[in-house]
């Protein structure tokens, strides 16, 4: 992530901030911003150009989203683009950024966004089928609508189905389990935690994973959830992520550096 983009995506944070709670449909705008602006090179452009006026990207983007998207998310949306991002993907991703923080505030008390992501992931993870018809550039993207809301309605969250429909249709280049983990750990950063995806070989005891959620926590300085993955292939040990950081700690992973080393 360039310096640009960082600048940007807090001063994004901070109009968040300031325009406090805000509803569901706030959110649903500004991800279909970001597939309009993400569908069209041309708007794109005009919209992350750092040559070009503020006052002529606001005319732009009122002209575009002012009557049909609710008047917080198209001034958002103003924000975001009158400030300089490293490049137009970025930008794109600002604006789901924003989405999702939305949606994870607009939540009703006591649901788990984050959990009910991660548990789609592991379904579509386990089903190739699932996983081809949601993820392959062949389908259509109200096919694939189709397909989260038979999945989904009525039983996850308003907010958790709004963010899946999204990523299926501007998946931007991400495999749909790289999608749903990223949405993920932005609704766990928007409510206050880190999510810690531990794979092991065996399900963990309650007591090992509090120790391990001790150790994490006093590390980040913020509270822990767990996503725990069982996969054989590891063998033993753990293999921790939070974020873009991974503590390796598993039997498959110190043998194939061990066979590195040899071969080296």
């Amino acid at each position: 992530m360039g310096s640009a983009t960082r600048e940007a995506l807090a001063g994004s944070r901070a109009a968040l901030a300031e325009l406090g709670r805000a509803e569901l449909d706030v959110a649903e705008g500004l991800l279909a911003a970001g597939r309009v602006i993400g569908s069209s090179s041309q708007l794109r452009t005009a919209l992350t150009d750092a040559e070009a006026d503020a006052s002529q990207k606001r005319a732009l983007i009122e002209r575009v989203f002012g009557e049909q998207l609710p008047g917080a998310a198209v001034s958002l949306v103003v924000t975001a683009a009158s400030s300089r991002w490293s490049s137009g993907e970025d930008f794109l991703a600002g604006l789901e950024d924003l989405g999702y923080r939305i949606a994870a505030d607009s939540a009703a008390k006591g649901v788990d966004i984050d959990a009910e992501l991660f548990a789609f992931d592991r379904a579509v993870a386990s089903d190739s089928e699932l996983e081809l018809a949601l993820g392959s550039k062949l389908s259509a993207a109200d096919a694939k609508t189709k397909v989260v809301d038979r999945l989904l309605g009525g039983k996850a969250a308003p907010q958790t189905v709004a963010i899946v429909r999204h990523l299926v249709q501007q998946p931007r280049g991400r495999r749909i389990g790289e999608a749903l983990r990223h949405a993920a750990s932005v609704v766990a950063d928007q409510r206050g935690f880190d999510i810690a995806t531990v794979t092991s070989a065996a399900p963990l005891s309650a007591e090992q994973l509090a120790r391990l959620e001790q150790g994490l926590s006093a590390q980040s300085g913020r509270p822990i959830r767990f996503d725990t993955i069982v996969d054989p292939a590891v063998l033993g040990g753990v293999r921790v992520q939070i974020g873009d950081d991974v503590i390796d700690g598993s039997v498959a992973s110190r043998l194939s550096s061990l066979r590195q080393k040899l071969a080296g």
